[in-house]
């Protein structure tokens, strides 16, 4: 039998504040912590009603909580769901957790109640809300950046890409036209690094959600075989495709983004030989393994861990001049992720370098693969007679420059600002061959109601082109519609007059 001196000394040691009442609520016990806590001595506390350590304007209501206790005993905690407060003899209050356990002592039922004081916890807990709350804010606000920055940051280099073009085809004179080539480039390179930079913060932010979908690798295999065998032709490079007769479930434009980042830092770093992109399965696996294999110049074993890191290079000194920018693998990595895909690298001095992805095996296929498309592309053909285009750009600038460009070329340009002008345009003249609309128009529009619109008027699917900044998954879905090119900005004169001509004469 334990005594009660004993059991005292423990009640003493325990690292809570605790007191006991009995039936009346009557605190007919405290122990060393109560007085560290509520600064009152232990004979100032014992005999007082257990309410003395209560906020005053919570007295009357704990009355009527403590009697319905006493009716229902059992261990739990207090005041569940309720930010509890308690009471110095100073009148300070501060925020407590408290747990209440019956004891039984000669038929009275008791109550244990051990006090806990969190303030300390809700200061953190605060700051953690205050932080996350900072955070939600600047996501917002980066949200509204990007949508921001993805249509005005490109505008400046869309007016000046188009421009350059236009005065490419004024001008002959030699000194002129190297000036133009070496703008060009420099656009080109603004252009690549603009995109990159947008493409990080949009998949930082979250702005970018996947669409998981099952498609056919080969279709795929076919549209990068298109993009990219010119420029490899152009070094020399072999490009070899395998591409297994197999569908997979991903997205199939946020996969086709990080093989494209892939084959073009293959085609980049290698300088003979070849660069190879294949797809392995076996048959009695769930998985299929995309790779990305080429014979450069290989990645130092001490290096492989910074390939992902911004702005890093392979064999690049700080501060020297840069072919790109080190960006890709960084989006490459940030997409695996995104996608929840398992990436590796192997690599060796010399020898070249092999990415490969594996991507779960699609168990059936439906209609939905029709969501890669590989774009039908066509050399502009000088000799055909141009067809009359409706123009619409909000953006006076990039109207000017664009109906320049395309006049410069031989089309017959319509210039108009918004979907009103559109729709009065063909009601003057409803003999138009094809639209090339901006995606954001002011007051909210968009081309796609531009396009639909105008279709609709004229009861016939007309060709169209989407200029647009935007890779949100509304827009990528437009790109099933046989008659409607999207062109992502800022396009480049040539680009944009090679696919308008292949639409034309598709």
């Amino acid at each position: 039998m334990l005594s009660s001196d004993l059991v005292r000394s423990v009640l003493d040691s325990a690292p809570d504040a605790m007191i006991i009442i009995d039936s009346s609520g009557t605190i007919v016990f405290a122990n060393q912590q109560v007085v560290v806590l509520f600064n009152y001595t232990s004979a100032e506390i014992v005999g007082q009603p257990v309410e003395v350590l209560l906020p005053e304007r919570f007295k009357y209501r704990h009355v009527a909580h403590r009697q319905g206790y006493t009716k229902n005993v059992r261990v739990r905690p207090m005041g569940i769901g309720l930010d509890l407060f308690a009471r110095r003899k100073d009148g300070t209050e501060f925020p407590v957790e408290i747990s209440l356990s019956p004891i039984w002592q000669e038929g009275e039922v008791l109550s244990a109640a051990a006090i806990r004081d969190v303030t300390e916890r809700k200061r953190v807990e605060q700051e953690l809300a205050d932080t996350r709350a900072e955070a939600d804010r600047a996501n917002i606000a980066k949200s509204r950046f990007l949508a921001t920055a993805s249509h005005d940051l490109r505008q400046p280099l869309q007016i000046l890409a188009l421009l350059n073009g236009a005065l490419q085809r004024l001008v002959s004179e030699p000194d002129a036209l190297e000036a133009l080539d070496q703008q060009d480039q420099a656009i080109g390179a603004m252009s690549r690094l603009l995109k990159a930079l947008l493409d990080i913060s949009k998949l930082e932010s979250g702005a970018i959600q996947p669409e998981i979908k099952s498609f056919a690798v080969s279709t795929l295999f076919e549209q990068l075989q298109v993009e990219f065998a010119g420029l490899a032709a152009s070094k020399g490079l072999e490009f070899k495709i395998d591409a297994a007769t197999v569908h997979v479930r991903s997205d199939a434009s946020l996969l086709g983004q990080m093989l494209r980042n892939l084959i073009a830092n293959a085609i980049k770093y290698t300088r003979q030989g070849s660069v190879h992109l294949r797809c392995l399965h076996s048959h009695n696996s769930s998985s299929v393994r995309i790779e990305v294999l080429d014979t450069g110049i290989g990645i130092p074993a001490n290096q492989l861990e910074f390939i992902y890191d911004e702005f890093f290079q392979v064999g690049v000194p700080t501060n020297s001049s840069r072919d790109g920018y080190g960006l890709g693998l960084s989006i490459v990595q940030r997409l695996a992720k995104l996608l929840n895909l398992c990436m590796e690298v192997r690599s060796e001095v010399g020898k070249g370098t092999a990415f490969s992805i594996e991507l779960p095996l699609a168990k059936a296929v439906g209609a939905e693969e029709k969501a890669v498309q590989a774009p039908r592309r066509g050399a502009v053909d000088q000799t055909l007679p141009r067809e009359h285009l409706l123009l619409v750009e909000d953006d006076p600038a990039v109207r000017k420059a664009t109906r320049m460009l395309l006049k410069v070329e031989g089309y017959l340009v319509t210039p108009v600002a918004s979907l009103s002008e559109a729709l009065q345009a063909i009601q003057d003249n409803p003999a138009i061959d094809a639209v090339v609309t901006d995606y954001h128009l002011a007051g909210g529009e968009t081309g796609i109601e531009v396009i639909s619109a105008v279709r609709e008027h004229l009861g016939t699917a007309l060709r169209a082109i989407l200029v647009t900044g935007d890779t949100s998954s509304t827009v990528q879905a437009l790109s099933r519609d046989a008659h409607l090119r999207i062109a992502s900005k800022p396009i480049k004169a040539d680009e944009l007059l090679s696919v308008l001509q292949a639409l034309l004469t598709s």
